[in-house]
């Protein structure tokens, strides 16, 4: 089975940092591009990084370029997801997905989703 769990949520003050976690099980993240998604209370999901298969390409939503960092690591079949600088802007609950079709930061493209971690920013 194909699996995708995040880990690394939780509550955070402005101007902190958390690293998210998505272990992949299943399958191996050479195949796939991997994304980060973000949902907020009535708001639509929406992209925030991405990897490429061979790591060598990275993406960013222009809300958090210069603040998060995607990386990953095939040994643990595990990519990580670093946010400095957190703003009250960036709560919301956290996915990461897989895509073996297009690299690309709308959701509509990702084939497997994880539950999700929440991340609240507040003092």
């Amino acid at each position: 089975q194909l699996q995708l769990v995040e880990s690394g949520g939780g509550l955070v003050q402005p101007g902190g940092s958390l690293r998210l976690s998505c272990a992949a099980s299943g399958f191996t993240l050479d195949y796939f591009v991997i994304g980060w998604f973000r949902q907020a209370p009535g708001k639509e999901r929406e992209g925030v990084s991405l990897i490429s298969r061979s790591g060598g390409s990275t993406n960013y939503a222009d809300s958090v370029k210069g603040r998060f960092t995607i990386s990953k690591d095939n040994a643990k079949n595990t990519v990580y997801l670093q946010m400095n600088s957190l703003k009250p802007e960036d709560t919301a609950v956290y996915y990461c997905a897989a895509t073996g079709r297009i690299a690309s930061m709308l959701p509509v493209y990702y084939d497997y989703w994880g539950q999700g971690t929440q991340v609240t920013v507040s003092s």
